[in-house]
């Protein structure tokens, strides 16, 4: 998959999500704001607990939309062998046992999976462990990512 591709598919999948948290948070909001959720007495919070989970939604909305911005703003850069690692780097990694992942370094909306067909591409962001180890390392450099026995160590193999 390249990078075009990559970047409209996290684009999609952002307009997607916030779609549905949108609609979400209007849903919360009028569940808040309906009579039903009036208190009964001082101890009745559930108009309260209603609110917050709007508010979380909306927050939450707000987040995807940033995101959204910033992924259609962002220009994808080609990289070699020797060029360091940044955002919009689509990396392959290899494991000690031989087992590959690949990683797109992106600004945000990091965890977010891409599938096309059997491969299968995660989001990382450069504020998460394994995107503070990626940065500026470049082809056939090793990066460690945890600490004692949860330590991995993984082999850039290549990076587009």
């Amino acid at each position: 998959m390249n990078k075009e591709l990559i970047l409209n598919k996290i684009i999609a999948l952002l307009t997607e999500d916030l779609k549905i948290l949108t609609e979400a948070a209007r849903t919360a909001h009028a569940a808040a704001t309906h009579e039903e959720c009036l208190p009964d007495n001082k101890y009745d919070t559930t108009g309260l607990e209603a609110s917050y989970v709007a508010q979380g939604q909306a927050n939450r909305a707000q987040e995807i939309r940033h995101a959204l911005e910033t992924y259609k703003a962002l220009v994808a850069k080609p990289f070699g062998e020797g060029t360091p690692i940044r955002l919009t780097a689509l990396v392959s990694l290899e494991d000690v046992n031989g087992n590959g992942r690949k990683v797109f370094l992106g600004p945000n909306a990091g965890g977010l999976k891409l599938i096309d067909g059997d491969e299968e591409y995660i989001v990382v962001t450069p504020e998460s462990p394994l995107g503070k180890a990626l940065l500026g390392s470049v082809c056939d450099d090793e990066v460690c990512v945890g600490q004692g026995e949860g330590q991995k160590t993984f082999t850039i193999v290549d990076v587009s």
